[in-house]
């Protein structure tokens, strides 16, 4: 079996964002654009507020938002695609962000990078088959001086070991069992 979600094909001209998206996004949503003088401003916001609910920011979504903003799709989507934390194609139940900066690099990026392929069974960008955890890169995560470093779920986790992945791993590997 594929872990493979199709794509729905969705027409922009087509998207009522009260059709797409939930009462509460729309509240959260609006609420961020009171916040600014135009609406386009609260983009970010309102990617990171559908984002939290849905996992993901799929087409049909992105239409939505652009929909309610004010502002073309194309425009949101290049805002979108600018943040690397904002998931443009569905991911797992935990994303892990690892940084592959030059300080990572220098300090051992590629043993912990191979240990969690060869654990998780899986290459960057992919997720495993249970659908539980997303690998991704990261250019940069500002913490230099405690590299290797990655991000679980928004959380920094810095000085990476082999021994600390391994822990990382089985904490949610126990969590996802409780």
């Amino acid at each position: 079996m594929s872990n493979v979600i199709p794509i729905k094909q969705v027409d922009e001209q087509n998207v009522n964002y009260r059709d797409v998206l939930s009462a509460k996004e729309i509240e959260l949503i609006e609420h961020e654009c009171a916040l600014y003088e135009i609406r386009p401003a609260a983009a970010i916001d309102a990617l990171q507020i559908v984002q939290q609910q849905r996992r993901w920011i799929s087409d049909e979504s992105l239409y939505a938002i652009a929909n309610m903003l004010g502002m073309s799709a194309t425009e949101l989507e290049g805002v979108a695609t600018f943040y690397n934390l904002i998931y443009r194609q569905p991911v797992g139940e935990h994303v892990i962000h690892l940084c592959d900066s030059v300080s990572c690099w220098l300090h051992d990026f590629k043993t912990i990078a191979d240990h969690l392929r060869q654990t998780l069974k899986i290459e960057f960008g992919q997720t495993t088959k249970d659908g539980k955890i997303t690998l991704l890169p990261n250019v940069c995560l500002g913490c230099c001086d405690k590299a290797p470093a990655l991000m679980l779920d928004g959380e920094l986790v810095e000085s990476l070991t082999i021994e600390s992945i391994d822990k990382l791993l089985q904490r949610l590997s126990g969590a996802n069992n409780a």
